[in-house]
C-alpha cells in the first residue's frame, strides 16, 4: 500500500483531511498549533516559537506540557499518517500537503510558460473563504493570513490577465470587480476591471472607473496614477478595445496639408478650443480628420446631418457610443469625456453656431483636460476659441514638373480615379488649378468632369463658366470662386437634373435609391429616374455611398448651394412640403409594416431615416403643420411603446402640449391618438399619473371610437403599474378590436398578477393567434412566461422568456429585450442557477443604468434583492428593498405584486413561499433611517453581485 493521503487546508477555515475524510480538530489552541505547523510548509517550528505564539503575554507553568499534549492529540488524529508529524530535538515538523504551497506551485507554473488559464483557475479555486478567520488573534497566524491575501491578489491578477488575453473577459468581469472593490486604491485591480468592462461592451463604465480612481487616489493620498492608466483610457476611448464606435476615416490622400496639421497639433497643446475656419470646400473637414487620426484619443462629431440645435447632445452621444434614452443627455456625454486628456472634433458648426458654443462651454468647463477642434465657415464665438484660417492649396509657379505641387496632385489623383491611365498635359492642369484658386472641392469637381470632357475641353469650358475675380487673396473672393465653381458644375446639368439636385438638397442625411427615384418621378423628370440620378453622381454633385446599402448624399457645401437655389427658384416652400410629405408617407409605411412580419425592415428604416425625419418634424412644427406632425407621430406609436427612442417620445410630449393648449384642436380627428401616444411616452418615462391624465384627456376628445385604443393601451399598463388589475383588464380589452393581440395579452397579464391564472390563460389564448409581428409574438411569449412562472412551471417559463428575447432582438424592440431578460433571470435564480442569474443581473443592471430607465431598474433591483436574500445576503437585500420602497418611479408593490411592462412580475408561488420563509431574517430598517441614493444603490448591487460570484 502507498502512503496515506493527508493534507491541511488553510486557504479558508482550517481543515485537516486524511484519506479523503475531514478530521475534526477541536479547541482553538490545538487548531492554532496545526495551523502554525502547516503554515511552516515542512520546516521545523521550535517549541519556543509555538509557546510564544499560543501564550504571548505570560505562558502558564505547564505550557510546554500542554503543547506536547496538543501535538500528541494531533498525531492521533492523523491516524495512518501520524508519522508525518515528527518530533525534533527543538520542535516539531509537519510533512503534509498544504493548499497554500499548492497555490504557490500553480502560480509559478503558470508564470513559467505552463497552460496559464487552467493552472490559475485551479489555484484560485483553492481559496474557500476567509483565511483562518477564527485564529487571527494568534499573531504569527495573522501575519501569515496577510501573506495569503497578497498571494490571493497575485493569483487573481494573473487569472484576470490571462482570461482577458484569451478573450474571456465575460468570465472574469465579476472577479475583476470584486478585486477592485476589495482594494479600491490598487491600480492593477483598476486596470484589470477597466479592461474587462471595455471588452464586454461597457466602455463608459470602464472610463468612469478610471476617473473615480484618479479622484480617490488624489483625495486620499495626494498621488497621481501611473502612465498605464492614461494609456488604457486612451485605448478604450479610441475604440481599440471595442469600446467606442468607429472613428470616421478619410477616404482620399491628403496633399499639401502637413504644415496645417502640424500647426493645429501645436495649437491644441496650449489652446482649449481651435476652430478651423475658411470658405466652403477648402478642406477643413479633411484636415480635422487627419488631426484626429494622429491623436491618441479623439472623438469625431459630424454635424452635417444635424439640423435641430436640440439634437446636438443626441448626436454627441451617438459619436461617443452612448445609448441614453432618459435624463440629461449632455451630462451623460460629459461624464464619459471626463477628466482625461482627449480631443473632441466637431465638424461643420456653421449652421448650429449658438448651440455648439453653448455645448462647448459646458464641456470645456467640466472636462479640464479636453481640447476641442472645430470646423466652421466662421468662428463659433466661444470665449476661449482660437480661429485658425485654412488657406487654399499651394499653386504651381514655374516648376518644370508641377505634379508634386499639392493643388496639381489633388487634380491628378481625382482625374486618374475618373480616367485610369490618363497622362494629362501638366501645363494645362497647372492653369486649371490656378484659376480654381487652389480650392480642393473646386479642383475635385473640375477633375471629375474628365469623365465627359477632354482636358482641353474642360479648360475651355472652365474659362466661360467661372466668374473668376481678380482679388483672389480675400476671403470673399475665395467664397465667390467656390460658388462659381459649384454653379458651373450645376449649369452643366440639364434642367430636370438641376431640379432633382435642388430637391435632394432638402434631405440632410441623403436618401436611398427608392426615394431618389420616386422624387425624380414626382418632379416629372423626363428621362429614366435612374439615369438622372447617375448623371448627378457622375457630375460629383451627389455622392453614392455603398457602405450600408445604397445611399445618395451631398457634400454640405453642395447641399447649401442647393438650398440657396431652391430659394432663388421660389421652390423652398414646395421642397419643404415635399420633405414633410415624404416623412408622412414614410412614417405611415413604417406604422403599417411594424405590426406585421415586415417589422425588422420597418425598424431598420426608422432608425436609418431618423435624421431626415427629425428635419421634417422641425419643418412641420415650424410651419404650424399640425396635421402632418400628428400623422407622423401617430404612425410611430409602436416605436414609442417598444423602442428606446427618446427623441420620438419627446416629439409626443411636444405635440401633446399644443393639443392641450389650443382649444381649436379639441375636435381634431387625431387629438385622441396624439394624446394617447404622449400618454404611452409618459408611462415609459416613469410618470404613470401623467400617462393616465393624458390618456383620459384624449378620451374626452374622441371623435372616432376606433381610435380609443391609443388611450386605452397606456391606461391599461398604467393601471397595471399601480396594481389596479380589474381596471387594467377593462382598459386592455377595450383595445381589442384594433389591437387584437396586444389588448387581450395585456389583460391576461393583469389577470395573472391578480392570481386568476385560468382567466389569464383564456385571455392569452384569445390574443395570441392575432400576434402578427415579431414584437407582438415576443410580447405574447413574455406574458405566457409570466403565467407559467406564476403557475410554478419554471421550465415552460424559461423557454418562453428566451423566445420573447430572441423575437424582440430580431424586431428591434429593445424595451422587450430588457423586460423579458429580467423575467428570465428570476427563473434562473429560483431554479438554482444562481451564478448565471447573478451574471445576468450584472449585465441588465448595467443596461438599464446606461439608458437611465429607473422604473425598470427598480424592478430589476427588487428581483435581485429576492435572489440575494435567498442565498443569505440579507443586508444587501434589505438595503435594495428599502431604496425601491422609497423611489417614486418604482412600480407599485402590493398583494399580487403590481407590475408593468418593465418586467415587474409578481412572485411565483415558490418565490412567495421563499419570501415568507426568509422574511424573519430580513432586518427591519429604522423608521427614520435614510435610504441609499441611486449611485449608492448601484454600487451596492454591483458589489453584492461581485462578492457572491467570487465565492462560487
Amino acid at each position: 500500500m502507498g502512503e496515506p493521503d493527508a493534507r491541511v487546508e488553510v486557504l479558508g477555515p482550517l481543515r485537516l483531511v486524511v484519506d479523503g475524510a475531514a478530521v475534526e480538530v477541536p479547541g482553538p489552541k490545538r487548531r492554532a498549533v496545526l495551523a502554525l505547523l502547516a503554515l511552516a510548509e515542512g520546516r521545523t517550528v521550535t517549541v519556543d516559537h509555538l509557546v510564544d505564539a499560543l501564550w504571548p503575554a505570560e505562558p502558564p507553568h505547564a505550557a510546554r506540557q500542554a503543547l506536547h499534549t496538543h501535538v500528541s492529540r494531533l498525531r492521533a488524529g492523523l491516524g495512518p499518517a501520524a508519522a508525518r508529524l515528527q518530533t525534533r530535538h527543538d520542535g516539531y515538523r509537519l510533512d503534509l500537503d498544504v493548499d497554500l504551497a499548492q497555490a504557490r506551485r500553480l502560480l509559478t507554473s503558470a508564470r513559467n510558460g505552463g497552460e496559464a488559464l487552467p493552472l490559475l483557475r485551479r489555484a484560485h479555486a483553492l481559496w474557500r473563504g476567509p483565511v483562518l478567520a477564527d485564529l487571527t488573534d494568534v499573531r504569527p497566524i495573522a501575519t501569515a493570513v496577510e501573506g495569503c491575501a497578497r498571494l490571493h491578489r497575485e493569483v487573481t491578477d494573473a487569472l484576470v490577465a490571462a482570461a482577458l488575453d484569451a478573450g474571456g473577459a465575460a468570465d472574469v468581469v465579476g472577479l475583476a470587480a470584486a478585486a477592485h472593490a476589495a482594494d479600491p486604491l490598487r491600480e492593477q485591480a483598476v486596470l484589470h476591471l477597466m479592461r474587462a468592462l471595455a471588452a464586454t461592451g461597457q466602455a463608459a463604465e470602464a472610463l468612469r472607473v478610471g476617473r473615480d480612481f484618479r479622484r480617490t487616489l488624489a483625495d486620499e493620498t495626494g498621488l497621481d496614477p501611473g502612465p498605464a492608466l492614461g494609456a488604457l483610457e486612451r485605448e478604450i476611448a479610441s475604440g481599440a478595445t471595442g469600446a467606442a464606435p468607429p472613428r470616421p476615416r478619410p477616404t482620399s490622400p491628403l496633399f499639401g496639408r502637413e504644415a496645417a496639421v502640424g500647426a493645429l497639433h501645436r495649437l491644441l497643446a496650449n489652446e482649449r478650443m481651435v476652430t478651423v475656419v475658411g470658405v466652403g470646400g477648402v478642406g477643413k473637414t479633411r484636415v480635422a480628420l487627419e488631426v484626429a487620426g494622429r491623436s491618441d484619443a479623439a472623438t469625431v462629431l459630424l454635424l452635417a446631418p444635424v439640423t435641430d440645435p436640440a439634437a446636438l447632445p443626441h448626436a454627441l452621444a451617438e459619436a461617443l457610443g452612448l445609448d441614453v434614452v432618459r435624463g440629461d443627455v449632455l451630462a451623460a456625454c460629459v461624464a464619459v469625456l471626463g477628466d482625461r486628456a482627449a480631443l473632441l472634433v466637431i465638424d461643420n458648426c456653421e449652421h448650429l453656431r449658438e448651440a455648439v458654443r453653448a455645448t462647448v462651454e459646458v464641456i470645456l468647463t467640466a472636462c479640464p483636460q479636453l481640447s476641442v477642434l472645430a470646423t466652421s465657415r466662421e468662428p463659433v464665438g466661444a470665449a476661449v476659441e482660437y480661429a485658425y484660417r485654412l488657406p487654399p492649396l499651394a499653386l504651381p509657379e514655374a516648376e518644370p514638373d508641377p505634379s508634386g505641387v499639392p493643388s496639381v496632385a489633388v487634380f491628378l489623383d481625382r482625374a486618374r480615379r475618373v480616367r485610369p491611365g490618363l497622362a494629362p498635359d501638366l501645363r494645362v492642369v497647372a492653369d486649371i488649378v490656378r484659376r480654381l484658386d487652389g480650392l480642393p472641392l473646386a479642383i475635385e469637381l473640375a477633375a471629375g468632369r474628365l469623365s465627359t470632357f477632354s482636358l482641353t475641353d474642360l479648360a475651355t469650358r472652365l474659362d466661360r463658366a467661372l466668374d473668376l475675380l481678380g482679388d483672389r487673396a480675400g476671403a470673399e473672393a475665395r467664397h465667390r470662386t467656390l460658388r462659381a465653381t459649384v454653379e458651373w458644375s450645376y449649369d452643366l446639368l440639364g434642367r430636370d437634373e438641376q431640379r432633382l439636385f435642388r430637391y435632394l438638397a432638402v434631405f440632410p442625411d441623403g436618401v436611398d435609391l427608392d426615394t431618389a427615384e420616386r422624387l425624380a418621378t414626382d418632379l416629372g423628370v423626363a428621362d429614366d429616374p435612374g439615369t438622372a440620378l447617375s448623371r448627378l453622381v457622375d457630375a460629383s454633385m451627389v455622392d453614392a455611398d455603398f457602405t450600408a446599402g445604397t445611399r445618395y448624399r451631398m457634400l454640405e457645401t453642395l447641399r447649401a448651394f442647393g438650398i440657396d437655389r431652391l430659394g432663388a427658384a421660389g421652390e423652398d416652400d414646395a421642397a419643404a412640403r415635399y420633405l414633410i410629405g415624404w416623412a408622412v408617407r414614410l412614417t405611415a409605411s413604417i406604422g403599417e409594416r411594424i405590426v406585421t412580419d415586415a417589422e425588422p425592415e420597418a425598424d431598420a428604416a426608422l432608425r436609418r431615416e431618423l435624421a431626415n425625419l427629425r428635419a421634417a418634424w422641425r419643418l412641420a412644427r415650424g410651419r404650424g403643420a399640425v396635421d402632418d406632425a400628428a400623422a407622423m407621430l401617430v404612425a410611430l406609436f409602436d416605436a414609442v411603446a417598444y423602442r428606446d427612442l427618446l427623441e420620438i417620445r419627446g416629439w409626443a410630449d411636444e405635440l401633446a402640449r399644443v393639443f392641450l393648449e389650443d382649444p381649436a384642436l379639441t375636435q381634431h380627428p387625431r387629438a385622441t391618438a396624439v394624446l394617447g401616444v404622449a400618454a404611452e411616452a409618459a408611462y415609459h418615462g416613469g410618470d404613470h399619473p401623467a400617462a393616465e391624465r393624458l390618456a383620459r384627456f384624449g378620451l374626452e376628445r374622441i371623435t372616432d371610437p376606433a381610435g380609443a385604443w391609443y388611450c386605452l393601451a397606456p391606461l391599461a399598463v398604467a393601471a397595471l403599474a399601480r396594481g389596479a388589475f380589474d381596471d387594467a383588464i377593462e382598459h386592455a380589452l377595450g383595445t381589442a378590436p384594433l389591437r387584437a393581440a396586444e389588448g387581450p395579452v395585456i389583460a391576461a397579464l393583469a389577470a395573472a398578477y391578480a392570481g386568476d391564472l385560468d382567466r389569464a390563460r383564456d385571455l392569452h389564448e384569445r390574443g395570441h393567434p392575432h400576434a402578427a409581428s415579431p414584437t407582438m409574438r415576443s410580447w405574447s411569449a413574455y406574458v405566457a412566461a409570466e403565467i407559467a412562472s406564476a403557475a410554478g412551471r419554471p421550465g415552460d417559463a424559461e423557454r418562453q422568456y428566451r423566445e420573447a428575447i430572441e423575437l424582440a432582438r430580431r424586431s428591434g424592440a429593445t424595451f422587450l429585450v430588457g423586460v423579458a431578460t429580467v423575467g428570465l433571470l428570476a427563473v434562473l435564480g429560483t431554479s438554482g442557477r444562481v451564478e448565471d442569474a447573478l451574471r445576468g443581473y450584472a449585465d441588465v443592471i448595467g443596461y438599464f443604468a446606461r439608458t437611465g430607465n429607473w422604473t425598470h431598474l427598480w424592478t430589476t433591483l427588487r428581483n435581485l434583492a429576492a435572489l440575494l436574500r435567498r442565498i443569505g445576503d440579507d443586508r444587501a437585500a434589505a438595503a435594495l428593498d428599502l431604496a425601491a420602497d422609497h423611489a417614486p418611479e418604482a412600480p407599485a408593490v402590493q398583494a399580487g405584486a403590481a407590475a408593468d411592462r418593465s418586467g415587474a412580475q409578481p412572485p411565483t408561488a415558490a418565490a412567495e413561499e421563499e419570501e415568507a420563509r426568509t422574511e424573519h431574517h430580513r432586518p427591519a430598517p429604522a423608521a427614520d433611517a435614510p435610504w441609499p441614493t441611486r449611485a449608492e444603490v448601484l454600487a451596492l448591487a454591483r458589489e453584492a453581485i461581485a462578492r457572491r460570484l467570487s465565492r462560487r
